[in-house]
């Protein structure tokens, strides 16, 4: 039986998932840095545009001249996350009102909001700190990291999605649904770091790398994280190897999570959840084919848009699959035990 407040948590993953889109579009673009200071945008609260205006925001950032659709690209941004948190905020004060229901998931509605409030610390690093990529990638992964616990709450709440009955051939699906969700927040973490180190079109054939199936690579200086604060990272700071190496090693990635994606896929099928096997393989295979496109195309806008949001799409049927397979409540698990024995004693 659906809980209070269900149809409020689908409105707020569905503009989580907006908001998350419209970071990629906006990173994509190089509009990262389109507006210079946090939250306004050259001192005002929109996008400069009439002649006085403009000559303050000159004055004011004289090394940052106006973009207009730079801008624009990063305020409606900024606007939708502001729009989230505050809906994200309503859920939270909504649970309290609802915290004498047995089973209301209070704390998460309030994880939710504190993780969005780091958020918006995040987003505004980002422009402080002149889209540092450890920052940037933390920031995608926490929008991700948003979704999914709105995908929780919407399942805590709508009291589907009953767990199944312990037995050894759960138990060990349920560690490999572990290990797969592990390795695809992985893969998204290297998919933020190829975006923030502008890595994408490092290789540009496939399946070798330059003509070549070990390439020239600089590992050291790809996954540096103690690169220095402070100089403006649009574009990208690092040379020719150092992007292959991540770019390689985000490909490497693909093949495990492939693999591993298609293990649990065939596994979910044989213990008659088949839809939910053939959703994550269909996900699945939109999300290589974007990603292969994006090689070979050189990275066209909609496909990359695409690739982070079927990225994200990805995740949260993992997500799904992992709260399906979790472990019964102690009093489902007891009523699950008993039953059996109640129906032989009649």
């Amino acid at each position: 039986m659906r809980k209070p407040g269900f149809s409020f948590a689908v409105a707020a993953l569905g503009l989580g998932f907006i908001v998350v889109v419209l970071g990629a579009y906006t990173r994509l673009v190089h509009a990262g840095l389109g507006c210079p200071d946090w939250p306004g945008c050259y001192g005002f609260l929109s996008v400069p545009r009439s002649d006085s205006a403009l000559e303050l925001a000159q004055m004011r950032f004289p090394d940052d001249p106006v973009e207009a659709f730079k801008a624009w690209a990063e305020m409606i941004h900024r606007y939708a996350a502001g729009l989230l948190g505050l809906t994200i905020l309503g859920l939270a004060l909504y649970s309290l009102r609802q915290r004498r229901v047995p089973g209301y998931p209070v704390g998460l509605s309030f994880g939710l909001l504190v993780l969005v409030i780091c958020q918006a610390a995040f987003g505004m690093w980002t422009v402080t700190l002149k889209l540092w990529p450890q920052i940037v990638t933390l920031h995608l992964l926490g929008g991700f990291a948003t979704l999914s616990l709105l995908l929780l709450l919407i399942l805590r709440l709508s009291g589907g999605f009953a767990p199944l009955a312990p037995s050894p051939a759960i138990k060990r699906l349920r560690v490999l649904a572990g290990v797969v969700l592990a390795v695809v927040i992985t893969q998204i973490a290297l998919g933020g770091w190829v975006s923030s180190n502008y890595a994408a079109v490092a290789c540009v054939d496939l399946p070798k790398c330059h003509g070549e199936w070990w390439p020239d690579m600089n590992f050291r200086e790809g996954f540096n994280v103690f690169q220095e604060i402070g100089p403006n990272y649009l574009g990208g700071m690092l040379d020719g190897p150092g992007r292959t190496a991540i770019h390689f090693t985000h490909r490497v990635g693909a093949l495990v999570t492939t693999v591993l994606v298609l293990l649990l896929a065939m596994r979910l099928w044989q213990i008659g959840l088949g839809r939910m096997a053939g959703l994550l393989v269909l996900v699945l295979a939109t999300q290589v084919s974007l990603g292969i496109t994006n090689v070979l195309a050189h990275l066209p806008l909609a496909v990359a848009v695409a690739h982070n949001a079927v990225g994200a799409v990805l995740l949260l049927v993992t997500v799904a699959v992992n709260y399906r397979l979790r472990v019964p409540a102690r009093e489902a698990l007891y009523a699950a035990q008993t039953r059996p024995e109640m129906l032989a004693s009649r």
